[in-house]
């Protein structure tokens, strides 16, 4: 392409009249009210307040990349116009409008780009306080407005060897807390305790500051030279407590016939379980039915002989 033709000329005109720009090969077709919509170097472009570039056929050449050239257009025309959602053309509209000294614009690109730029120091996704005394304990848990899970975990406290599967059921409490911290650390505060009593690993529930549950994973076990520690990993037990203990999110408390329905604790308990007078009581009826039913069988062995 020869510049020979091209020529500098000042455009002038009513607002509605209509100008050809030749944006880095984009081509745009817009009045000159547009153009000169806001305080811009547009404005002072197209008003006749200094020359611009034309081509023998009559287009404004204007030297930037053409790519959001459209975007700026609508902007003039609209007042508005919706964003790129890519962060990186954000960037570029960014220096378009600051090329073309549309304030607005930049503006509400910059206001967008802030919410995409990560802060300088990044929050962590879940929090565990470890315990470091019973009064920091307490504390937490009478000023939380968070359901609690607790575990204790404090491997120094064995007094005995441990059986062959200890170790490894150690590390599966330690991970199981760590996933269910990270799932549920919105919801539930998970706490740590590595200087509690003398057990050595027991996982606590609690519900507006009261302790409502309590799965402990270590028993001694004996063996005929001497006692072993044994841990534990009821790993659905944990995870139904921990479910449980949701329902303590609600201030006004959980509906406890839920808890006990939901509960397989619960369901077993309420169909197996019998007090000592009851067990007495059936163990009666029960003798005192099999000592009618032996009468019984003997009058009718009796009948048969006198026959």
């Amino acid at each position: 392409m020869s510049g020979i033709s091209d020529h500098k000329t000042v455009i002038s005109g009513g607002n509605n009249e209509y100008c050809k720009l030749n944006v880095g090969g984009s081509l745009h077709y817009t009045t000159i009210g547009t153009l000169t919509k806001n305080d811009s170097m547009l404005r002072a472009m197209f008003s006749g307040r200094m020359e611009v570039l034309t081509d023998s056929e009559g287009w404004v050449l204007i030297d930037r990349c053409g790519k959001h050239f459209a975007t700026i257009l609508n902007f003039l025309r609209d007042g508005s116009v919706p964003l790129p959602e890519s962060q990186r053309e954000l960037m570029e509209l960014i220096s378009e409008a600051k090329y073309y000294l549309i304030q607005e614009l930049i503006d509400a690109c910059e206001s967008q780009l802030s919410l995409w730029k990560e802060p300088t120091a990044s929050e962590p996704i879940c929090r565990v306080p470890l315990i470091t005394s019973a009064k920091e304990e307490a504390h937490l848990i009478s000023t939380t407005s968070k359901p609690i899970v607790k575990l204790l975990i404090n491997r120094h406290n064995n007094k005995y060897s441990y059986t062959s599967t200890s170790d490894d059921n150690l590390l599966k409490n330690l991970e199981l807390f760590d996933k269910l911290s990270l799932r549920f650390s919105g919801r539930v505060l998970f706490i740590k305790d590595v200087i509690g009593s003398n057990e050595i690993c027991c996982w606590s529930f609690y519900g507006h500051g009261k302790k409502v549950a309590e799965v402990c994973c270590t028993s001694i076990v004996y063996a005929t030279d001497k006692k072993h520690t044994k841990v534990e990993f009821p790993e659905a037990r944990i995870y139904e407590e921990t479910l449980n203990i949701l329902l303590y999110e609600n201030r006004t408390g959980p509906d406890m016939e839920l808890m006990q329905a939901t509960s397989t604790r619960g369901a077993v308990s309420m169909q197996s379980h019998t007090s000592d007078d009851e067990d007495e009581h059936n163990r009666k009826s029960g003798s005192s039915s099999g000592k009618e039913k032996d009468h019984h069988i003997g009058r009718i062995r009796s009948t048969k002989q006198n026959n």
